[in-house]
């Protein structure tokens, strides 16, 4: 079976050979970019080579960049259990900042190039370097004041794929990341009725108001989920069977309990290490907050499983271990234990406390109205967030519905208002 530190090294070869410059991965937290709290995608490093306010050649010697990048999204965090979400994942990504200046495949050289190039290529790693077979891909079918986009369909009918289905802005028009950015029309590649490989075509710039220009150098930005290419190659049912969790699963393995929350662990507790060693510390403040957030969710299923702090030393060893390679910046056991086991050891009273009381309190036969102002009690009162609220309600099958959540907003935000004036006299 193919490991996927082999895949790394094939990948970055694969486009060192045609011309790419290999450039580290940035760091989780955003350097020069206040639109985003974290590193969301491979190309937010770059944004700036699309808009021609830096310059390729001269940091790169080349208009071609390929590398593996840390990500991290909250946007589905309330759906990591499943079978395929996480909070933190790699993106495998080639890039190209115009302008073009040879969009032949077989030119091996370092100039800007775009859609042929691009999809030729992800066309030949996947189904040569690879041996996997695309199912079918998506090409961006116009909208508004964006057209069909015509040349890759094209392109990829010249390749010999025929499955190509058009699709809209919200599934095939990409970015920008923040309000404002390099965007444009993508196409994707689907492996197994799975979406793996994004190819942007950065051809615009979207401002904060929504409005769209042309770049005077398209360019291209792709991204390929590892974890996703990891569970087609290795052929698990989902991603946390592939050898990317392998040591976390090994430990996890000896704890009977439900599927759902030991994926919520694994995922949780590798995105935490990871954030940790790139310098971020819990908080109630912006980022801060969203390790703060993780922790505390993974605090719960810990105790859910009865797993405690030496087994947890144990699984913070094992993710170093597994990635310390590629990322070096995880070689620092000792700072990244301390910061997770400060912050849980604080929590665990407050959770202590919160979970008494919501036991004591939800009954199940509450009103849509009853529940959000029972949730908003358990946190003015004993601390207890939102969120590890909402998780032990859907343990128990209860649904925190639309209406509760916007009670429980009211009552947040007149309580905000309320601190606020007295903090101010």
């Amino acid at each position: 079976m193919i490991k996927s530190e082999e895949i790394r090294e094939l990948f970055l070869n694969f486009f060192k050979k045609r011309g790419h410059t290999i450039v580290n991965s940035s760091s989780l937290i955003p350097v020069d970019d206040p639109s985003v709290l974290l590193t969301t995608a491979g190309m937010q490093q770059f944004k700036k080579y699309y808009t021609r306010e830096k310059d390729p050649l001269k940091d790169f010697g080349s208009q071609r960049t390929a590398s593996i990048q840390k990500c991290f999204r909250t946007t589905d965090i309330d759906e990591v259990g499943d079978e395929r979400h996480l909070t933190f994942f790699e993106m495998l990504g080639n890039f190209s900042f115009g302008p073009i200046i040879n969009d032949d495949p077989l030119d091996f050289g370092n100039g800007g190039y775009f859609k042929k190039a691009a999809i030729y290529w992800a066309h030949e790693f996947l189904t040569k370097e690879l041996g996997l077979k695309i199912d079918y891909t998506t090409i961006f079918g116009g909208e508004k004041n964006v057209p069909l986009d015509e040349d890759s369909l094209k392109i990829w009918q010249e390749i010999g794929i025929n499955k190509i289905e058009k699709r809209g802005r919200e599934d095939n028009f990409w970015g920008p990341t923040g309000d404002e950015g390099p965007c444009g029309p993508t196409t994707e590649i689907y492996l197994e009725g799975i979406e793996v490989w994004n190819l942007v075509f950065n051809e615009y710039y979207q401002d904060k108001n929504g409005n769209l220009k042309k770049l005077e150098f398209p360019g291209v930005d792709t991204g390929m989920g590892f974890e996703r290419l990891m569970k087609i190659l290795q052929k698990t049912e989902t991603i946390f069977e592939t050898d990317l969790f392998e040591p976390l699963r090994e430990i996890l393995d000896n704890f009977s309990g439900e599927i759902r929350r030991k994926r919520i662990i694994m995922d949780h507790l590798r995105g935490s290490v990871f954030l940790i060693a790139d310098g971020l510390f819990p908080s109630n403040l912006e980022r801060g907050y969203i390790l703060r957030r993780i922790l505390r969710r993974l605090l719960l299923h810990l105790r859910f499983l009865e797993i405690n702090f030496d087994v947890l030393e144990k699984m913070i060893k094992a993710i170093i271990e597994k990635y310390k390679a590629f990322y070096p910046e995880l070689n620092n056991f000792e700072k990244i234990k301390k910061v997770i086991f400060d912050e849980l050891q604080v929590f665990n009273e407050t959770l202590n406390k919160g979970l008494r009381e919501f036991n004591k309190i939800i009954k199940g036969n509450e009103s849509e109205e009853a529940l959000g102002e029972k949730v908003f009690y358990l946190y003015t009162s004993y601390g207890l967030p939102v969120e590890i609220s909402k998780e032990l309600l859907r343990e128990q099958e209860i649904n925190f519905s639309q209406k509760a959540e916007e009670v429980f907003k009211q009552l947040f935000e007149k309580h905000r208002l309320i601190s606020k004036k007295e903090e101010n006299g």
